[in-house]
């Protein structure tokens, strides 16, 4: 077991880092010949003013009083410059905003990995094509290009007064340097001024995905070779920035980033032509370098060119095109540029991904071979299945040999390409694997012949459902309601057993508690407007559950209650506390007076209180489940912010209910229970010989596992996604930005709820004497399914949003297992530890 799980995690290891290499390698060229227009330009100068987090609408709209927050600004659109709106692109965030803008080319995705560095890739700008450049602005962005608005926005939000005061701040600013500038070289006329912003903001104060409020920026241009304002009757666009700006006079120029915006340029109409004819040439030879590359590394016969734009073709265009411009035919001219400049960016994106195909084929066939392989191993230690089959005997030598000839053609296929050596990796990992598969013949026959044995129905039966079920899981990435989707049907699923003739009780409780979980995804995603009274109310039901248990406790009148019953009293009293934390907090921050030090304190003393409260209580399955799910609610109360509240009470009222639930259907099936639920005590050691063989019904519980973690995952919001997170939901402990703490208290509020799903199913495996190996084996193959799906959902385009949640998604599954281990320590550490305040060890009766 060992040696298969390193071996796999090895496997895993490879098939992770092959989206770097399939998706996430660098577009950039180098290498061509450099390309100037002949014709002198307009200005001598330029400066760039980028407002950080600056939203399009917030700097052109009028106050509550009619007047413009930017004055200035507001004078140059009407009497000097032009203005408009940049549709920049996705992603956007502050490092590939000013790379777009200084560099002229969208960030590099392979960058995707690199976070707040360096260059991750050499290229050209703005700044290094200069002989003298002078920049100012925070040290964190200008650093990443030497060889704040933002900040507020993120604090207060962009419709916060501070927010909008700031855009008068930057006005008054950018008056007073471009008078400076002016009057230092004299009003000689030769200075242009652009002023933009590298990404917008939403209404919650963040940036990363594709929403207008963060693509549309502001683009208000001055100055030598810009035209002045025009007034105009009418102009159509698809928002109402114009309407609500009291701007429909004004001529808008809108401007998309990566082409030269010739309408924006005052000057001769040779001039413009010029310009996007030395555009087109540059972006071609672009093209042609890449051509060059990928031709000379692909055997001749297996090279397939990019038939939009041949040799032929490219050559006709450009020499088109400059008869246009000497025919002063300027407008055809700019016009086929253009159509040159789009078909030579749809080559280099067909040449940058010419060995997608290829390396994505070996990974997938990798995939199917290792989760084939884990089946057989499941099937052939830990079922029954293959019983009849006789004993395994050694494969022949051909079989052998052909893979080892397979491996050295692809080898010497490779080394001909001159392929880099990660592909040898990619293309030579399926060999081994898909022959450790084969050699399983034998078992191969007899679940072929068991499945025989199946009837046809039954079969096609449990391979639809249990296909749909891992298509809900997949799309529940993607649509939170498929939780929904999947809840509603678990909560008809006791209709199709004989669950509901022999337990209507449970069947009841299984239905209720699965309907109303099934509500949870439905709601908003968490963290957009605080509801306080919503998580008072969660934290009443937490004080009624105590005061359960405390009832019950003094009813026992056994002779050990004294202590349980001071600890459920210590956790009643931290639920009281964290109420009270919460709303006094609440409170303090909206008068802005902070947050309380008393209220600090008793967040992290709770914090830390729960990890060890749940220890202190008895090893019996329903004190200690109760104990950990109430130290838990008082550190989840502390984090949260509206519904979500109630949402570990939802889960582990369906938890209790699935242990029952498992309980009964064991004891349908024949198999006698040697305890009830209520007096199942943890024990660390197991006797191995009561494992059993896996049966049908134990791949439905793997689901339910993994099905009831991506509802913990998912059943708030998309946690995965930047725009779930909210600061907001620590400022119990820290209001000072702190990324890993804030992280580490975000990343503990998520793993609360799977925390409680494991420990559950730790009861699980003890009623139904199930295995962990085999469960472990049964979730490796069920995300595996999951991934291989997610591999090709990868994106490579869109907003870093897009990116990175493509990726994490990849992740998660990809990880699962491994997770699962990890959970499952966790669980058993806290169910089954005992800390003796004494020194000395309790007994309990049973």
């Amino acid at each position: 077991m060992l040696l298969l799980f390193i071996v796999g995690l090895l496997v895993h290891f490879v098939f992770f880092a092959s989206i770097f290499d399939i998706y996430f390698t660098s577009p950039l060229v180098h290498g061509m010949t450099p390309q100037s227009t002949p014709l002198p330009p307009p200005a001598r100068r330029l400066m760039l003013i980028v407002a950080d987090g600056l939203r399009a609408d917030a700097l052109y709209e009028l106050d509550e009083n009619g007047d413009s927050r930017a004055p200035f600004i507001r004078n140059i659109i009407m009497h000097e410059g032009s203005w408009g709106v940049s549709h920049t692109r996705v992603p956007t965030e502050s490092r590939p905003g000013h790379v777009a803008l200084i560099a002229g080319f969208y960030e590099d995705v392979s960058a995707v990995a690199k976070g707040w560095k360096e260059n991750p890739v050499e290229f050209d700008s703005l700044i290094n094509e200069s002989k003298y450049t002078w920049s100012w602005g925070s040290p964190d962005i200008l650093s990443m290009f030497a060889k704040g608005i933002d900040t507020n926005g993120h604090a207060h939000r962009p419709s916060s007064r501070e927010y909008k005061e700031n855009v008068k701040l930057v006005d008054e600013g950018i008056k007073e340097l471009a008078s400076l500038l002016k009057e230092f070289y004299g009003n000689d006329e030769k200075t242009a001024f652009i002023l933009t912003s590298d990404h917008g903001m939403t209404d919650w104060g963040f940036h990363g995905t594709g929403h207008p409020s963060e693509t549309y920026t502001p683009f208000v241009t001055w100055g030598a070779g810009i035209k002045y304002p025009q007034k105009v009757s009418a102009q159509q666009f698809d928002d109402a920035l114009l309407k609500e700006c009291k701007l429909e006079d004004w001529k808008r120029r809108d401007i998309n980033q990566g082409i030269l915006p010739v309408d924006y340029l005052n000057n001769t109409d040779v001039f413009k032509a010029e310009s996007m004819f030395t555009n087109a040439v540059q972006i071609l030879e672009q093209f042609k370098v890449k051509m060059t590359q990928k031709k000379e590394v692909t055997l001749s016969f297996l090279f397939t060119p990019f038939k939009l734009l041949s040799d032929s073709k490219h050559l006709n265009l450009l020499r088109k095109a400059r008869s246009y411009i000497k025919q002063n035919k300027f407008e055809e001219a700019v016009s086929l540029c253009q159509e040159l400049i789009q078909l030579a960016l749809q080559g280099l994106s067909y040449y940058h991904t010419y060995d997608r195909f290829f390396l994505g084929f070996n990974v997938v066939l990798g995939f199917v071979g290792w989760a084939s392989y884990a089946s057989l191993h499941i099937i052939k230690s830990h079922s029954s299945l293959t019983r009849s089959v006789s004993k395994v005997k050694k494969p022949s030598g051909l079989l052998p040999c052909s893979f080892v000839a397979i491996g050295i053609l692809i080898a010497i296929f490779l080394l001909i390409q001159s392929c880099p050596w990660t592909y040898y990796v990619y293309c030579l990992l399926p060999v081994p694997i898909w022959y450790a598969v084969l050699r399983e013949y034998q078992v191969i026959q007899g679940l072929v012949t068991s499945l025989l044995t199946f009837p046809p129905r039954h079969f096609a039966g449990y391979l639809l459902v249990y296909t749909l079920g891992i298509e809900v899981l997949v799309l529940s990435f993607f649509y939170r309601y498929m939780l929904t989707a999947g809840l509603v049907v678990l909560a008809v699923w006791p209709f199709t057993t004989q669950l509901w003739t022999r337990a209507k009780g449970i069947s009841l409780s299984w239905i209720f508690f699965c309907l109303l979980l099934a509500v949870f995804p439905l709601m908003p995603v968490v963290g957009r407007k605080p509801d306080i009274f919503l998580v008072m109310g969660a934290g009443l039901l937490v004080l009624l559950l105590s005061l359960f248990v405390i009832t019950s406790l003094i009813k026992r009148k056994e002779s050990f209650v004294n202590e349980e019953l001071v600890l459920n009293l210590l956790q009643m009293l931290s639920t009281v506390l964290s109420m009270f934390a919460v709303y006094s907090t609440h409170n303090s921050l909206l008068k802005k007076q902070g947050l309380p030090l008393i209220n600090q304190i008793i967040s992290w003393v709770i914090l830390a209180s729960s990890f060890v409260v749940p220890l202190l209580s008895p090893t019996v399955l329903f004190e200690r489940l109760v104990s950990i799910l109430l130290s838990s609610m008082s550190t989840y109360l502390l984090l949260s912010r509206g519904y979500e509240a109630f949402f570990p009470l939802v889960l582990s009222c369906l938890m209790f209910v699935w242990i029952h639930t498992e309980q009964e259907i064991l004891q349908q099936s024949g198999v006698s229970c040697k305890q009830k639920v209520t007096s199942i005590q943890f024990t660390y050691n197991t006797d191995i010989t009561q494992f059993r063989q896996l049966c049908p019904d134990d791949i439905r519980r793997a689901f339910f596992l993994v099905f009831f973690l991506l509802t913990a995952f998912f059943g708030t919001g998309n946690i995965a996604s930047l725009n779930s997170f909210d600061l907001a939901s620590v400022y119990c402990f820290l209001t000072v930005f702190s990324p890993y703490t804030m992280g580490a208290l975000m990343m503990w509020k998520i793993i609360i709820p799977f925390v409680l799903v494991m420990c559950a199913f730790e009861v699980v495996q003890l009623t139904t004497q199930l295995s962990s190996k085999s469960l472990f084996l049964m979730v490796l193959v069920i995300s595996d399914i999951m991934a291989l799906h997610f591999f090709f959902l990868v994106k490579d385009y869109g907003s870093w949003l897009d990116i990175g949640t493509s990726i994490s998604h990849y992740v998660i599954v990809m990880s699962m297992a491994i997770v699962l281990v990890f959970l499952n320590g966790l669980a058993q550490l806290l169910t089954t530890k005992k800390l003796n305040l004494y020194g000395r060890p309790k007994s309990h009766l049973i």
